[in-house]
């Protein structure tokens, strides 16, 4: 039986209407089923756009309807929390953007909520479905470059409209929430496990309120990660500067373009060894061109139909508020600060 898994979304985002909707329509294993709108003139000439069978004007109603399977979220980040939370108690399975909450205690009770309903839920990184990740992951699971002693980690653009949500830090802008959760995410999955301890500078819009340039170093226990991420700084171009390198016991890993694809694109990971001089690689992966949003909805729906393909715990976004938070603390302390353990985030 060839069944797809029908999909529903909450509001016209852009990363919805340019990104995800489209990738749904191209995903073999899913059905773009309903579109939810609080602005009804925009979400029925979306819905006519994409060819959406059922359109709503409110949340609620598309969460009651019965035939559809899982929801994507796309709201303001401070709304991420309370729609996951009633997707999932109205039985759905949810793909959430990211950052799947502002705080490491809503992600323990988001926790709480899938556990309770036997739902699935992920923190939308379309940047983990990319091939390029899997072939990292081989490379340093076969110690190509020895044990993994450090990471380095870049992302950075201009962010400078004042309307643009990441410039609201009550919405959760700012460089951390919005690029760090990348690099944060991306160290994780490399150490297989949070940071213990972690250190931060941090740089604030006057007016804004944000932090705009942010630096981090990640403890792991005898091996570190570093990272800074900036919203006014690099090009102002459609694609986020990014960089990406792994130092290792006897050699080096690095991504040219290891994140969020704003168009997708050809990419590389190159690695040194004994044999390489200076920053010219021994070996260079290439990586055609690929979707990361078709990627991920093909992926989520094989998942929830039964396939055996990789799925990521909401308890990977915990580590990552958790650290975020910490990050937090020890700008403002000017120190080391130390993760928090307890269920609940504090």
């Amino acid at each position: 039986m060839n069944r797809t898994i029908k999909w529903g979304v909450l509001g016209a985002a852009a990363i919805a209407t340019e990104r995800t909707m489209p990738a749904m329509n191209e995903a073999q294993s899913a059905t773009l089923f309903a579109l939810a709108s609080r602005d009804e003139s925009k979400g029925r000439a979306m819905a006519q756009l994409h060819k959406v069978p059922r359109v709503y004007t409110s949340y609620a109603e598309l969460l009651a309807d019965p035939d559809i399977d899982a929801v994507y979220i796309p709201l303001p980040n401070q709304l991420h929390f309370e729609w996951s939370v009633r997707a999932l108690e109205a039985g759905k399975h949810v793909l959430c953007e990211k950052p799947l909450c502002l705080t490491a205690e809503q992600v323990a009770q988001l926790c709480a909520v899938r556990d309770r309903t036997g739902r699935h839920i992920e923190e939308g990184f379309g940047f983990r479905n990319h091939p390029q990740w899997e072939k990292l992951d081989t490379l340093l699971a076969d110690h190509s470059i020895g044990p993994v002693r450090t990471v380095h980690a870049v992302l950075a653009k201009q962010f400078l409209d004042p309307a643009d949500i990441r410039n609201n830090p009550a919405a959760g802008g700012g460089a951390l929430f919005d690029l760090g959760s990348y690099a944060i995410s991306a160290c994780n999955l490399i150490f297989k496990r949070p940071p213990t301890h972690v250190v931060a500078a941090l740089d604030y819009d006057p007016a804004f309120g944000i932090d705009r340039l942010s630096s981090a170093m990640l403890d792991y226990g005898g091996r570190h990660a570093m990272f800074t991420v900036a919203t006014q700084s690099g090009p102002s171009a459609w694609g986020t500067h990014q960089q990406l390198s792994v130092l290792g016991a006897k050699g080096w890993l690095r991504l040219d373009f290891p994140f969020a694809h704003a168009r997708p694109s050809t990419c590389h990971i190159e690695l040194g060894n004994e044999s390489s001089v200076g920053s010219f690689p021994t070996t260079t992966y290439t990586f055609d061109p690929v979707n990361q949003y078709t990627l991920q909805v093909e992926r989520f729906s094989r998942f929830l139909l039964g396939d055996d393909v990789p799925n990521w715990p909401i308890e990977d976004a915990l580590g990552t508020l958790r650290t975020i938070e910490a990050l937090f603390e020890s700008a403002a302390c000017r120190s080391w600060c130390a993760l928090s353990s307890n269920a609940d985030g504090k």
